[in-house]
């Protein structure tokens, strides 16, 4: 009869493997090797451990041979096994998804890129996972190409992290043609395990043009709603502003290049203002004016999902909106530095750059 290795257990080995055969949590493939150990230590023969345990005897001996060399580490678990090779490697998902499309098509999907591969879609989108890749997404964006962009950048950055005494930074702008829309029919509200609903077709019933300021220091905002957006609407906003605001405070206006900013009545106007500093936005990057933030906002929790049937509706719930922010204003809070920023921008044309050369070429 065939005894096999001989096994010598310590006080500690046997405890423990007797703790693995009566656990009720153990895995059975390790409770059945913690028997077979056991069973070896009391002279049992491969064959009898078999026959007791309703294993192959190849099985027996391979377990009894592993602890006799490694103890009770070498039971833990299998040995690695070399499997099937993947059919593909994720670095070619990779490369195949950033540089190459599909015919007819802009971007991949999983189940185009798997069929072009031959593996499955499931790995695909595992691969997509694991490198934050989603084609199905694009992002807009739009570079500066002001030549002065550094210096009007330092200085409505400085004006956010460093403000002047005795001033006021007011970032100002217009939300433009702002649609009254109301549905073509009745929405259903909101109820457990269901969305809110409205459908996708609405009736148009006029626009209104939303003229904002946004103190930087409270993040409150002044405001008033026009029919157009002309520069006598922009000159009467900024009496508003002049008559809401401390005569005593110096005014820096944070403002875009629209042209209605730049007319000359409004030169004029301010010329006879001086307490109103006005500092443009470099072009294409009215990003760096906050009050886009609230227009965001109001967009996001007021308009977006509203229902307004005449626009002296939707002024009453733009003013209503504004109203209520006003009762606790919160600042926008800005954190970037003006040379990371402008870094940022010269990688990016520098980029813009080198992919026109190749397009040329």
């Amino acid at each position: 009869m065939n005894l096999g290795a001989p096994i010598s257990l310590s006080d500690e080995q046997r405890d423990e493997l007797q703790r693995r055969v009566r656990s009720q949590t153990i895995d059975v493939r390790a409770a059945r090797r913690a028997r077979i150990v056991l069973l070896a230590a009391q002279g049992w023969g491969n064959r009898e451990i078999a026959r007791e345990l309703g294993v192959g005897r190849v099985q027996v001996g391979r377990w009894r041979d592993r602890f006799a060399q490694g103890g009770l580490a070498a039971i833990e678990a299998d040995r690695p096994r070399s499997g099937r090779k993947p059919r593909i490697d994720a670095a070619e998902i990779v490369r195949l998804t950033t540089q190459s499309t599909p015919a007819g098509a802009t971007h991949w999907s999983t189940r185009k890129l798997a069929a072009a591969l031959g593996i499955s879609d499931t790995t695909v989108l595992k691969v997509w996972h694991a490198n934050g890749l989603k084609p199905h997404r694009v992002e807009s964006f739009k570079v500066s190409r002001d030549p002065q962009f550094a210096e009007k950048l330092e200085d409505i950055v400085g004006l956010y992290l460093a403000p002047p005494e005795h001033a006021l930074v007011l970032c100002c702008d217009e939300k433009s043609q702002v649609q009254a829309l109301d549905r073509t029919q009745p929405g259903l509200p909101l109820k457990k395990g269901r969305a809110a609903t409205m459908t996708h077709d609405y009736k148009r019933h006029g626009t209104t043009t939303l003229f904002a300021a946004l103190n930087t220091l409270d993040g409150s905002v002044i405001a008033r709603c026009e029919q157009r957006h002309r520069h006598r609407e922009w000159l009467d906003f900024l009496r508003q502003i002049d008559r809401e605001t401390p005569k005593q405070k110096t005014l820096h206006l944070v403002c875009d290049n629209y042209a209605t900013h730049k007319h000359p009545k409004v030169k004029q106007w301010l010329a006879q203002h001086p307490r109103f500093q006005v500092h443009f936005t470099p072009t294409s990057a009215s990003w760096l004016n906050m009050v886009e933030r609230f227009f965001r906002d109001l967009t996001t929790e007021r308009l977006r999902r509203g229902v307004f049937r005449s626009v002296p509706e939707l002024t009453a719930a733009i003013k209503e909106y504004i109203a209520v922010h006003n009762q606790d204003p919160k600042p926008f809070v800005w954190t970037a530095k003006a040379q990371d920023i402008l870094q940022k921008v010269i990688r990016a044309n520098r980029k813009l750059g080198s992919k026109k050369n190749e397009a040329l070429h």
